[in-house]
């Protein structure tokens, strides 16, 4: 589908459906809470487990999110053209563990020219992608939300009229299913949240120390930068934090100390943790481990305000 087309198409089914803050219910009608299946979750996301026909390994996947006492996976839809088939096999099997599953799509930054694949197979029919998600979410209620990776990046694909028309695309089938972007701390600015703050279910936000320099080594900003963005959003807007295990392209390495530092401060101060990305038990032995000590230990209380997602008296 052509810019043109997906602009034209969004504007659209914006017009059909409404633009109320229900993104078309009616005004009798409550808004679900599609927040509560974020909080409290201790997720990883990508580098599942593959068999030598790079289908995804499914049982394994499935031991290996029990063996780290994880409650929710992140399944990104890019790697190859059999990840939706794969997503959709796995959701009976995570419902039947009470997983919650999430499906993140790559945004036209990540998308050919710029890489040599596509989220399949709607590619960057996004308004499509809405609606299949959803559709797939009532069949298979373990899938509560979904994502687009480097969001803020591409917000002259994803302008708030065309994301108000990918929602309600997806609300008219499922209202429950909740859209949580990826998103980075200095593109977290005042200017985003009054544009798009409205059609958030949640943030999920990579931890670097961008507040003070960026880098995978200092854990010390975690409950700092939580509370800026918690600062920028309507109260109760659930903040998962994104965890480097897996090395960056320009930050380098992070150690198993400083993962199971930024897990321990996100469980108190966010609302939820995020392992980026899942870690092999033999070729990550020692993060792996890392991540299922620091899930299953008792998660620290919090002095901030509204910490937690709680809204504050």
């Amino acid at each position: 589908m052509t810019l043109l087309r997906f602009r034209l198409r969004s504007l659209f089914l914006t017009c059909m459906i409404g633009l109320s803050t229900g993104l078309g219910a009616s005004a009798l009608e409550p808004v679900p809470d599609r927040t509560a299946a974020l909080r409290g979750c201790l997720a990883t996301y990508d580098n599942l487990p593959r068999g030598a026909d790079r289908r995804a390994d499914l049982p394994r996947l499935r031991r290996e999110l029990s063996d780290l006492g994880a409650n929710t996976y992140n399944f990104l839809v890019w790697h190859e053209p059999t990840d939706w088939d794969d997503l959709r096999a796995f959701l009976p099997l995570a419902r039947a563990q009470k997983i919650k599953v999430w499906v993140t799509l790559v945004p036209p930054t990540e998308s050919p020219p710029k890489t040599k694949s596509y989220s399949e197979p709607y590619r960057t029919d996004y308004l499509r992608w809405a609606e299949e998600i959803a559709r797939l979410s009532v069949t298979e209620p373990a899938l509560v939300a979904w994502s687009i990776d480097d969001f803020a990046h591409n917000l002259s694909t994803f302008t708030p009229a065309t994301v108000r028309a990918m929602l309600a695309a997806a609300r008219a089938t499922n209202p429950r299913l909740a859209f949580v972007p990826c998103l980075y701390f200095k593109q977290l600015t005042p200017k985003f949240a009054t544009a798009y703050g409205d059609l958030l279910d949640g943030v999920l936000f990579p931890y670097r120390n961008e507040s003070v320099k960026a880098n995978l080594t200092d854990a010390g900003q975690v409950a700092d930068e939580v509370a800026r963005v918690r600062s920028l959003f309507r109260p109760g807007l659930p903040v998962i934090i994104d965890v480097y295990a897996t090395r960056h392209s320009s930050l380098g390495n992070s150690t198993p100390d400083y993962v199971a530092q930024v897990i321990a401060s996100g469980r108190a101060y966010a609302d939820g943790v995020m392992i980026y990305c899942h870690q092999s038990p033999t070729a990550q032995a020692e993060k792996y481990a890392t991540v299922r000590r620091t899930f299953a230990a008792p998660a620290a209380s919090s002095a901030l305000p509204n910490a937690g997602g709680t809204r504050p008296e």
